[in-house]
């Protein structure tokens, strides 16, 4: 190529591959202040909107794990109140024998106010079986959600009672078998709600792991490279500087 003062093809050269570089320096200074190698949709469209994705469903996941912990409780304390409930109907059990075995009408009598009063610790057990206004021991019944697509158990539903209909051993057992049946199905709900808030959890870290994987920058990587970039870009701006004094060189032609 001639040489020419209006022209400067080497400077202009020079000046590319600087801001190619300076260009580069970014992207890596970027990627070293946040520790992210997409940390918008310009670095990756793709990647970013998968990792967008990904991190809704993380908080929908919190949603789910709120109402599983949420579930988890209600059912707790209707088994704590189910515990004191069969207590009292063992109790009242042997006093139902006592009575239909006979003896003065003190002892009946006595035996009649301990059962009385067993039965009203049973009705307070029952009606304060309550967490965040719920009672599985209610009519209502409580949903709660165990994934991000609406899949839910639901507790509860039906009144329950352990009024015995007879005071008698008999009639007590019935009630025994009747109760620790419904807390039978309470325990079954408590463990696959603790199973499901378990699987939730796992699932979260998965998650947060492969959008890591997906975005998060190798810093180790990019601190080499930071270093070979700002080497890279000092050496460019020496050569624009060789290349812009070519000019110069041209007068001594005129000398």
């Amino acid at each position: 190529m001639a040489n020419s003062i209006n022209t400067n093809a080497g400077a202009l050269i020079a000046l590319q591959n600087l801001n190619a570089t300076s260009r580069d320096l970014a992207t890596t200074q970027n990627r070293v202040n946040t520790g992210m190698k997409v940390s918008s949709a310009k670095d990756n469209g793709a990647i970013f909107a998968i990792a967008t994705n990904q991190r809704a469903e993380m908080g929908a996941l919190d949603a789910v794990k709120q109402s599983l912990q949420r579930g988890q409780s209600i059912v707790d304390v209707a088994l704590a109140a189910g515990d004191t409930v069969v207590t009292a109907l063992t109790e009242m059990k042997t006093i139902a024998t006592a009575i239909e075995a006979g003896g003065s009408a003190a002892s009946i009598t006595a035996l009649t106010a301990d059962y009385t009063a067993l039965q009203g610790e049973i009705d307070k057990a029952l009606a304060g079986a309550k967490f965040d206004g719920a009672n599985l021991f209610t009519a209502t019944a409580v949903d709660v959600i165990t994934d991000t697509s609406g899949g839910k158990i639901t507790m509860g539903g039906a009144a329950v009672t352990a009024t015995p209909a007879t005071m008698t051993a008999a009639g007590v057992q019935t009630t025994i078998d009747g109760f620790t049946a419904k807390l039978a199905d309470f325990g079954t709900k408590s463990k696959t709600l603790e199973r499901t808030t378990a699987f939730t959890s796992k699932m979260q870290d998965a998650l947060e792991v492969g959008i890591g994987n997906l975005v998060d920058a190798d810093l180790a990587k990019e601190s080499a490279r930071l270093t070979a970039l700002q080497t890279k870009q000092q050496l460019g701006v020496q050569a624009l500087s060789i290349a812009n004094q070519s000019s110069s060189v041209l007068l001594g032609l005129f000398r």
